[in-house]
């Protein structure tokens, strides 16, 4: 099964179980399942929105979109976290309300467990679900949010467990504040990846130095510089430098070598380099050599 169909059967189940807890939730007036609800509810939009920034990353290059659609996806997930810190300021200004009433609202503890019980089983079955294919931001993106309602639904476990055991109601409030809390964490974790990605910084686990030094020490090659590695999507990655030779004439095989090194070692496949005279220490050409099924 692709990711786009795990995505889709992710989807179709978020929403379901969302529409359940929504209506329990009012029924038994939690504000933890409440919160556990709407992290659901912006779970199956985010997942809606990942499929299409998925489906859009997978057009291919045309005249006016010449790399592609694939930051389509880094937008999805840009939105989604959006949505995710919006929720968060939402829980907590319900939880503060109701932390300060002067009675507190009574719950329905019972109703609680059991569907705070339902939701775990249908995460963990999600996270397994995804998990597999996790490559993608998109999935990725899905998994986080999959381990986040879980431990929204191991507090919503814990809210109706109390409530039936003590009666004690301001856990649900309280409980409630920890799933905000997750959701904030989890919004600002994809909010961050998101900009560096729109930013053009180097993506994670690459280091632009290190990458540098292990090509100047490449036969052929003098040194490296005026290096920039970017992310064209969460799962293609874009190299581009100066390359001072030794010699001009022996540009094709030292290009092959760099090229073979930086998708070997690091798996960069898009790669554009300009080879520099070590006599005359100028431009003299440019070489661009594109590593994704063309030769």
């Amino acid at each position: 099964m692709d990711s786009r169909r795990r995505l889709a059967m992710c989807l179709g189940l978020t929403i379901l179980y969302a529409f359940i807890e929504f209506a329990t939730a009012r029924w038994a007036h939690s504000l933890t399942l409440l919160g556990d609800s709407g992290h659901l509810l912006v779970d199956a939009l985010a997942l809606g929105i990942a499929m299409a920034g998925a489906s859009l990353s997978r057009r291919p290059p045309s005249e006016h979109q010449t790399y592609g659609w694939g930051r389509a996806e880094v937008i999805a997930a840009a939105i989604n976290g959006l949505l995710m810190l919006a929720l968060s300021g939402l829980l907590v200004t319900l939880a503060i309300q109701r932390l300060i009433r002067s009675e507190p609202v009574p719950v329905t503890g019972w109703a609680v467990l059991l569907v705070g019980g339902g939701g775990l089983i249908l995460n963990l079955a999600l996270a397994r679900i995804l998990y597999v294919h996790r490559g993608s931001l998109n999935v990725r993106m899905a998994l986080w949010h999959a381990l986040g309602d879980l431990l929204g639904s191991v507090a919503a476990i814990a809210s109706g467990a109390v409530i039936v055991m003590t009666g004690w109601m301001p856990i649900d409030p309280l409980l409630s504040l920890v799933i905000a809390a997750l959701i904030l964490v989890a919004g600002l974790r994809l909010c961050r990846q998101a900009v560096r990605v729109l930013l053009e910084g180097v993506p994670p686990g690459l280091d632009a130095v290190r990458i540098g030094e292990t090509l100047s020490l490449l036969e052929g090659v003098l040194s490296v510089h005026d290096l920039h590695i970017w992310a064209l999507s969460s799962e293609q990655v874009a190299l581009s430098a100066h390359v001072m030779v030794e010699s001009l004439g022996d540009w094709s095989t030292v290009l092959e070598r760099l090229v073979q090194h930086l998708e070997t070692r690091y798996g960069i496949r898009h790669v554009t380099l300009q080879p520099e005279s070590w006599v005359r220490k100028v431009p003299v050409g440019s070489v661009a050599r594109r590593r994704s099924g063309a030769g």
